[in-house]
């Protein structure tokens, strides 16, 4: 094994570990780049042809992935982040008397919540979710929420 080749092995496995620590995709066509070069280096001693390969590999992998990732992203929904949404219709109890216009805070299935009510709520009252914005939960009492 010549030094480019290593050369070339030591910077795959740079790109790799890179890309395995940040997932965000920022080095992957690299390190295909640069395994493309490493097989070069078998066959040529020319670093302008070595450098050449890694980066015509490097730029058709990054052209070929970009309108790939693009449209996975525009096709992908955002994920619920903080489980809020898997809570509406459970019922809880008001933690903090909750007056329309203001922030109270509930108890759904063991977990405090902020939340907001069309009604005044007193503190103790059962309430269901009827909804869920980010962290901040829509309640109604049980027997405005049955009718």
């Amino acid at each position: 094994m010549g030094m480019d080749t290593l050369i070339w092995l030591i910077l795959t496995i740079a790109f790799v570990v890179a890309e395995a620590a940040t997932t965000a995709l920022i080095s992957i066509w690299f390190a295909v780049g640069a395994g493309a070069a490493m097989i070069a280096s078998i066959f040529t001693d020319s670093a302008i042809v070595q450098f050449a390969v890694f980066a015509v590999v490097s730029a058709v992998i990054l052209a070929i992935m970009i309108p790939t990732l693009a449209r996975r992203r525009a096709a992908s929904k955002p994920p619920v982040t903080n489980g809020s949404q898997l809570v509406v219709g459970k019922r809880g109890v008001v933690l903090k008397a909750i007056v329309p216009g203001t922030i109270g805070r509930v108890r759904v299935d063991g977990l405090d919540w902020q939340a907001k009510a069309d009604t005044a709520l007193p503190q103790g009252t059962p309430c269901e979710v009827t909804a869920a914005d980010g962290a901040v939960l829509t309640v109604a009492s049980v027997q405005t929420a049955q009718v």
